[in-house]
């Protein structure tokens, strides 16, 4: 009787310690956000959930011969939180610039520039003494009155820096050629989990932005075209008739059309001859806007259906210098994007009504709009393209934390890169492009940096165990998990967490939890060996006996991620079988697996192949009869 009851409290405890063994860790802060109502445990925003906002109203001048940016904005910030605010953090990207600024690298002089200067501050209408001297790039302004929940208070804000010579992200492209982001300064965020996000950007991470609405006017000299987020509220103001003509055909047209050629631009012919011209622009809930500026590049332009259920269009439009090679295609491979992530994946209609690729240095994604580098290899400046373009989902559509979390934007795209390319080059194209230039990057180095676990913060691993955290690894456990799952399935729980979360702000515990849901199934052994481990890919054939023509492989997994395989027996007659694994059969057992398979007298050998999974020890996944 006393050996059963062992027993029994031993099998209890071992339940308990199963059960234990598939909660996901969760800090502290993040545990304090579902406990005060804000998110809930089904992966749903909950009823208390909420978000903070603004409404930006700018006017910006981009002085050509100076790279001087002049600019003024009003902004209607709402605090919709239960929190009295006595502070505001205002976040302003390009003093990372700054000579003395932290940075994550090795700057030029000619990427130094003197930073931002605050011209005026006030707020409702009462002046604060604000000096943007000593500031980073973001800072505390204590506010006189503080702003309490429910309440909203205009910020009026002058401001003026200089453009960077050194082109990146945004900066000078040559010499009458600007990308103009992260261009004025911008409340931070202030949310449930962590407050004021108030990390300094040091120029290797990305960002975490309020969903905003925008109005901005762009002043610039007479020739100069501005391409820019949002719609382009005044065309007949900036343009000459014939141009403004043609722009405006080319949104309900599929052909991609010329709007200005370089020699139009050089003639003067394209823009209203006034000293000054100022371009407007307009789009609600979205976390950034930015623009381009040139006198001299090609402006080509068309549209796409993107939502097949009520024929809306958006605009494909790009903007080169007369030279490259490759951005001449610009706008037919933006159009080819939409279209495919609009109705294959993640299938989910272009939420914008305009796409602009702009020539710069940057490979660099922004709301509606990305800055590319021209290559003279068409196929690889296409596949840069598709992965700017596919980010307007994650981080925009989502408003994930790519700060803290980048693997919820990166390895999302990096998984509809892969998907787009192989739609696009073919499957064995797309395969040899995702492992040369992003699985071998990371199974190839064995340093300890590679195996941090993937929700590390972004801000605490270094550069390249930042890019595997960020992109690969993250896009092999999004690919792994289709695979396990099933196309259906994975696109059912992709689709439930997107409409549960599109403009707001999900958490990875909001997106596990989500497909948990979603799929009334307990993923979190997936979730803890993929996310929260320090695992890499390593599988050996450990021992193989037979049985007749029946043999049971004994395999293990050294590295330790549950991924699915291909056991690829060959004959001496050159034929083969394939039999293939999904990850579910690591769920048991993470470290070890039996299973058996039927092969023939002339069996020659018996191979583990990973495909995208690639191994770290490929030698020992043979054996030989």
């Amino acid at each position: 009787m006393q050996l059963k009851s062992i027993s029994l409290i031993a099998l209890c405890l071992l339940g308990l310690t199963e059960l234990k063994a598939q909660e996901l860790y969760m800090p502290r802060n993040i545990k304090n956000a579902y406990q005060a109502g804000t998110r809930a445990l089904d992966g749903r925003p909950a009823k208390g959930y909420w978000q903070n906002r603004g409404k930006y109203d700018m006017t910006i001048k981009v002085t050509p011969q100076t790279r001087m940016v002049d600019g003024q904005e009003t902004v209607v910030y709402s605090n919709n939180s239960k929190d009295t605010l006595k502070r505001v953090m205002i976040r302003f990207v390009n003093n990372v610039h700054k000579t003395e600024a932290p940075r994550a690298s090795y700057a030029s002089n000619d990427f130094l520039t003197s930073g931002l200067v605050i011209n005026n501050f006030a707020v409702d209408g009462e002046t604060i003494k604000v000096d943007g001297k000593n500031w980073g790039t973001v800072a505390s302004v204590p506010l006189k009155k503080p702003l309490l929940p429910g309440q909203s208070a205009t910020f009026a804000i002058g401001w003026s820096y200089p453009l960077s010579k050194e082109s990146g992200r945004e900066g000078q492209i040559d010499s009458t050629t600007f990308f103009v982001a992260y261009a004025y300064p911008r409340i931070s965020v202030y949310d449930d989990a962590d407050g004021w996000d108030w990390l300094p950007h040091l120029g290797r991470n990305e960002f975490y932005n309020v969903f905003n609405d925008y109005k901005f006017a762009v002043k610039v000299p007479k020739n100069y075209v501005v391409w820019g987020t949002g719609d382009l509220l005044n065309p007949n103001e900036v343009l000459q008739p014939a141009y403004a003509a043609k722009l405006t055909r080319s949104y309900a047209s599929n052909e991609i059309t010329n709007i200005a050629s370089a020699e139009e631009m050089k003639k003067g012919q394209v823009t209203k001859q006034q000293e000054w011209n100022t371009w407007k622009f307009a789009v609600n809930n979205i976390t950034d806007v930015t623009f381009g500026l040139s006198n001299h590049y090609v402006w080509d332009a068309g549209s796409v259906i993107v939502d097949k259920k009520t024929a809306r269009r958006a605009s494909v439009q790009a903007a080169y210098d007369a030279k490259a090679k490759d951005f001449p295609h610009a706008a037919k491979w933006t159009q080819q994007a939409l279209d495919f992530f609009s109705n294959q994946m993640p299938a989910v209609p272009y939420p914008y009504s305009k796409m602009t690729a702009f020539q710069g240095y940057a490979d660099m994604e922004f709301p509606m709009m990305v800055n590319d580098t021209s290559t003279p290899d068409l196929q690889f400046s296409q596949f840069v393209l598709n992965h700017e373009v596919a980010h307007t989902y994650f981080p925009f559509y989502m408003g994930t934390n790519e700060t803290n979390y980048p693997f919820m934007d990166e390895g999302w795209v990096t998984t509809m890169e892969y998907f787009i390319n192989t739609h696009q080059f073919g499957k064995a194209a797309a395969d040899s492009l995702y492992k040369a230039f992003r699985v071998k990057r990371w199974i190839l180095d064995p340093s300890a940096e590679q195996d941090q676990p993937i929700i590390s913060l972004g801000t605490q691993v270094s550069g390249s165990g930042y890019g595997n955290n960020a992109y690969v690894k993250p896009s092999l456990a999004y690919l792994g998990l289709r695979d396990l799952l099933g196309e259906a399935q994975f696109m059912k729980a992709l689709h439930e967490y997107m409409a549960r979360w599109n403009g707001k702000h999900p958490l990875p515990w909001d997106f596990f939890n989500s497909f948990n849901d979603a799929l009334r199934q307990d993923l979190n052994w997936y979730w803890n060996n993929w996310f929260f481990s320090n695992n890499y890919i390593d599988l050996a054939i450990d021992k193989v006996s037979i049985k007749g023509n029946s043999y049971n492989i004994n395999l293990k997994n050294v590295g330790g991620f549950a991924v699915p395989f291909d056991v690829i027996l060959r004959f001496e007659d050159g034929k083969q079988t394939v039999v293939h694994k999904t990850p579910a059969i690591w769920k048991e057992n993470m470290k070890a697996a039996s299973f058996s398979v039927n092969g023939a007298a002339n069996l020659k050998s018996i191979s583990i192949e990973g495909g995208l999974f690639m191994d770290a020890t490929p030698a020992d996944n043979t054996w030989e009869k």
